[in-house]
């Protein structure tokens, strides 16, 4: 396939290789990945590696200090990848778009990963502009990329030619290069990185896949949730949910919404925020004196706009703020490392009126599936675009803020 005359302009009066770091592999040649070859979705050589790199990962000790790296090494088994393309096998000729470019988020240092993976089991080649901040996970993931390389299996090395892990500043021109080679453009991150990445020009029929700032909370039913007998697993999945990253994920509740009789409230809240305190101080959070004030500012900024009741928070690890009314504007109004917004509800109906498009996840516990397919359905929601058990809200799924990421990132070939 030839590389068309303005793309060798580009690269030769804009791009200099000097401006980029290579994480892996150690050389690349542009003007092959120009020539791409897409592979069909879930091809059986992309399973085989991607089990592969699930293996070596779990296999190294080291996974231990990463929960995050050790979730990403399941999703990767090949297994779960197997069941996974049973969702996909239809009668319809498929093929990956050609080169994704990802452009992964700063705040959460395994989500390069899944981007990853979801643009190979598509059928694409894949950049991916991993975070300027330094993590061991993304180290530790590209480790065993080279481990894999270095065993110089022919299936192994015909899927890791189509990844390409690239670290630039923003002054780079690499970004103009990459959006002008690439059929899609995946941009992870807030509502002004978006603005400024589109900026670079894609090909005509090329598009961008956006997941920008997003907000999320939580359904808990009191009534159910005074009868837990493990609430210690409870609190340590809405731990991995927030704490895990500082509330920054879009996916990290922000909001509790209570549900039950006042009774089964008040005694709910006090078991469940007593071991998840406890969960806290067991992992050893590492609190920073500068997360108390941005707490403390949070606090003084809603009580400006809103009836609030500060709650607990002595030693800043838990700040809880009691909400008189569920304002609108609410989701303005977020602020990370452990502070939560807490609302009385008589009815999930109640939120109805504050869930905007920015809505993406709803984490639930004690509320049956179906009341919560209805409340989605009967109410034509504009927002929400996930709906899981508390303690999955980092689960990463093919489906994501809406998108099939599958079909998106592939094409369909219309046979008559």
């Amino acid at each position: 396939m030839r590389k068309s005359a303005d793309v060798v302009i580009l690269m030769q009066q804009n791009f200099d290789i000097s401006d980029i770091t290579v994480l892996y592999p150690k050389r690349i040649d542009w003007d092959n990945w120009c020539a791409y070859r897409p592979d069909v979705p879930f091809s059986d050589s992309v399973v085989e590696v991607l089990g592969a790199l699930s293996a070596s990962l779990l296999k190294d000790r080291a996974n231990r200090l990463y929960p995050d790296v050790t979730t990403f090494a399941f999703f990767c088994r090949k297994a779960n990848l197997l069941k996974l393309k049973r969702q996909y096998t239809d009668e319809s000729i498929r093929l990956g778009r050609g080169i994704v470019f990802h452009i992964a988020p700063s705040n959460v240092p395994i989500n390069f990963g899944y981007s990853l993976v979801a643009g190979l089991l598509a059928g694409n080649y894949n950049i991916v502009r991993v975070s300027s901040k330094e993590f061991p996970q993304v180290d530790m993931i590209v480790r065993h990329l080279y481990r894999l390389q270095q065993e110089n299996d022919d299936i192994y090395n015909a899927v890791l030619n189509r990844i390409a892990l690239v670290r630039y500043d923003h002054e780079s021109k690499a970004g103009d290069y990459f959006s002008s080679v690439c059929q899609v453009r995946v941009i992870w991150g807030g509502d002004g990185t978006i603005a400024q990445l589109r900026k670079s020009e894609l090909p005509s029929r090329s598009f961008d896949v956006t997941f920008a700032d997003r907000y999320s909370f939580a359904v808990l039913n009191a009534d159910e949730l005074v009868n837990e007998t493990h609430m210690g697993r409870i609190a340590e999945g809405f731990y991995n949910d927030t704490y895990l990253f500082d509330q920054n994920a879009c996916s990290a509740p922000h909001l509790i919404v209570w549900l039950g009789s006042e009774e089964n409230r008040k005694k709910a809240k006090e078991m469940f925020w007593s071991a998840v305190y406890e969960e806290v101080k067991k992992k050893r959070y590492s609190f920073q004196p500068v997360m108390a004030v941005d707490k403390l500012t949070a606090f003084y900024r809603q009580s400006q706009t809103m009836e609030i009741t500060k709650v607990g928070g002595e030693d800043n690890l838990l700040v809880r703020s009691q909400l008189g009314e569920l304002c609108a504007s609410i989701d303005d109004y977020r602020c990370s490392c452990g502070y939560f917004s807490e609302y009385d509800a008589s009815s999930l109906n109640e939120i109805v009126p504050i869930i905007k498009y920015k809505y993406q996840t709803m984490a639930f516990y004690g509320v049956a599936k179906t009341v919560l397919t209805d409340f989605v359905l009967n109410n034509h929601l504009i927002g929400i675009d996930r709906i899981v058990p508390l303690g999955e809200t980092t689960s990463f799924s093919l489906t994501w803020d809406g998108y099939d990421l599958i079909r998106t990132l592939s094409r369909c070939v219309s046979r008559g």
